[in-house]
């Protein structure tokens, strides 16, 4: 079985959910606690197996390249000034992956920005993560969709349980269990609400597709927005190969959230051990 090793990152969208801080930087490049959106997912990739990353963007969004390249300059200074923590991190970052920057000229939904990648990824299977979720796993997110992939030889997708608000946030799938945490999916719907939800299985932004799914992409009607939904397309994908779901262990943040984004900042800052009890000790103070 063709091993992993390449992931797609789709990171062209507005971020107008976090309009006005979103109208001169990318949203994922906000910081929780002190790393960007974005890197979150990056390292979860890396940790993951993953070599290469493609990283769909759009026009404003040079910031994100910048980041993950090398900065001779900066490099410099903290030399200069003895500051080795700061000068080591930010070399580990620039060396984390091989990326590729690939334009989405317009937003036409999240199929058509997986569809981008199309000639990067080629005919092997291929990792997409949505930088609008932070996982916290004891074994990385995407790692355990790979895992999951290696022994079912087709597309998997990650579940989470989700509560009747979760059903008109995300795609809900109409399950067949195989085990414990491995469910076929026998179809799907976008955001259906509690009275039209198969279950209360959400998908949520982790996914291990085989390049078949570009065929179904391409074969996908546009929806009233001028959008291709990812959804849509895995749906047509169904018609010609069995869809896996796994119920993934950990937990997971919505960031492209501000609640959530407030939540994961706050959770996360709290299993740093330079913070943890100066900020538990304001916390109980409020």
């Amino acid at each position: 079985m063709v091993s992993i090793r390449k992931a797609v990152i789709p990171a062209a969208g507005f971020g107008t959910r976090f309009l006005p801080a979103t109208k001169s930087q990318p949203k994922e490049m906000l910081a929780v606690v002190d790393k960007p959106l974005i890197q979150y997912s990056v390292e979860e990739a890396v940790q993951s197996g993953i070599e290469s990353i493609g990283i769909i963007t759009s026009r404003g969004k040079s910031s994100m390249e910048d980041y993950f390249d090398r900065s001779p300059e900066l490099e410099q200074f903290l030399d200069e000034k003895g500051k080795l923590d700061f000068l080591e991190e930010i070399k580990r970052i620039s060396s984390l992956a091989e990326f590729c920057w690939i334009r989405q000229k317009e937003a036409l939904g999240l199929g058509h920005a997986i569809l981008m990648s199309e000639s990067y990824i080629g005919r092997d299977p291929f990792a997409v993560l949505l930088p609008d979720d932070i996982f916290d796993c004891p074994t990385p997110c995407i790692r355990q969709l790979i895992d999951a992939f290696s022994e079912l030889k087709s597309s998997v997708i990650v579940l989470g349980r989700v509560d009747e608000e979760g059903m008109k946030k995300y795609g809900i799938i109409k399950p067949k269990k195989i085990s414990e945490r491995v469910f076929q999916v026998e179809d799907m719907i976008e955001k259906p609400g509690p009275e039209k939800a198969f279950s209360d299985l959400g998908i949520l932004g982790r996914y291990v597709f085989t390049p078949e799914i570009f065929e179904a992409i391409r074969e996908t009607a546009s929806d009233k927005k001028g959008e291709i939904q990812i959804t849509d397309a895995i749906k047509l994908l169904l018609e010609k190969q069995p869809v896996y779901g796994y119920l993934f262990e950990g937990k997971r943040y919505d960031v492209g959230d501000k609640l959530g984004f407030i939540e994961a900042t706050i959770e996360l800052a709290l299993k740093r051990p330079e913070f943890r009890e100066k900020l538990r000790d304001y916390l109980k103070s409020l």
